[in-house]
């Protein structure tokens, strides 16, 4: 079904064509949908001269409603389309200037490159000036001269905030608090069946939701304080798995972040003694582990046991160390 009328959607600066018209009733957008479609950017010019075709990298693109997405006119797009409706919209240039920061996004992704690679901490509208930081020509041009874009879409789906698995990202303040203990307990329950890896990962996602809410609280306050308490526990746990998974350095990393914020953790002592340990730092290892037993005694047994089978592993490792170079000597008779 070709439609050639061109629509206003009651936003200024923004024209519709209805190049297909789709199937059903127009879909139900709430906050947390995830659209799936897929797009192509066309300057406004005798050419019309392709900008990005997301159909080049084969992987549809996906928004969420409410999210704040950089380009915020996509959203009143997509949600005026019906499913399988394939749309052409003219944007004036007030609604394209952050769009050479989106590409480049998208373009390193399908690059397999990180998007977020050498970008600078800035506001939206401080990146724009930044000139010369996209990498590509193309994208230079519309940071230097914002200008009217066309965009092709075709919706595909659009899939109910409950329907699909949200990303940290994508998820309200009260969504990551719920999740904090749903994770904690798979992982908890992953643990009991050894599966280590799978269950840092669920540690790490819980702690992920609790840094980015607690981002924006003011440090050492109150309600920063009550996530950090959240997020010490969980930590330790992924501290733990990261032992069985002989992870030894990422466990120094972690305990040692954790102690600076608490000195008096004797379970983040108790770990990081053991990561020393298995990387040869009998010292530190010692250190830690008297720690742990002088602020927690019920870890003193653990402690000592500890420290005897640390004792009896450096003791073996200077008799090899020692029949190592004897041996090596032996075999040189030329040295002096």
């Amino acid at each position: 079904m070709i439609m050639d009328a061109t629509y206003l959607l009651n936003v200024p600066g923004v024209k519709k064509k209805i190049l297909h018209g789709g199937c059903g009733q127009l879909p139900t957008f709430q906050d947390g949908s995830k659209i799936t479609f897929h797009f192509q950017t066309l300057k406004d010019d005798f050419e019309r001269t392709v900008i990005d075709d997301s159909r080049e990298s084969g992987i549809p693109m996906e928004i969420i409603v409410g999210k704040m997405f950089k380009m915020e006119v996509w959203e009143t797009l997509l949600t005026s389309m019906r499913i399988r409706e394939v749309a052409e919209f003219w944007c004036d240039a007030v609604h394209t200037g952050m769009y050479a920061l989106v590409s480049k996004g998208m373009r390193r992704i399908a690059e397999g490159k990180d998007p977020l690679e050498g970008q600078k901490h800035r506001c939206g509208m401080g990146n724009m000036f930044d000139y010369h930081s996209t990498g590509y020509e193309d994208l230079d041009e519309l940071q230097r001269t914002p200008q009217p874009l066309i965009f092709i879409m075709e919706l595909f789906k659009v899939d109910d905030p409950s329907a699909y698995k949200r990303d940290t990202w994508a998820m309200s303040k009260e969504e990551k608090l719920a999740a904090v203990p749903v994770l904690h307990s798979e992982g908890n329950r992953l643990v009991l069946h050894k599966k280590y890896r799978e269950a840092a990962e669920k540690y790490q996602e819980a702690v992920i939701c609790l840094r980015n809410l607690q981002a924006k609280e003011k440090p050492w306050e109150e309600d920063w304080l009550k996530l950090q308490n959240l997020m010490t526990p969980l930590m330790l746990n992924y501290c733990q798995c990261q032992l069985e998974l002989g992870e030894y350095y990422e466990v120094l990393e972690h305990t040692t972040e954790i102690l600076q914020k608490n000195h008096e953790n004797a379970k983040a002592y108790f770990k990081r003694a053991k990561a020393h340990a298995a990387v040869w730092n009998e010292k530190e290892a010692r250190n830690d582990f008297l720690q742990a037993a002088q602020l927690d005694p019920s870890m003193a047994a653990a402690a000592k046991k500890e420290m005897k089978i640390l004792g009896e592993r450096m003791r073996k490792k200077h008799v090899e160390d020692c029949k190592r170079y004897q041996g090596l000597f032996h075999h040189q008779p030329w040295l002096l």
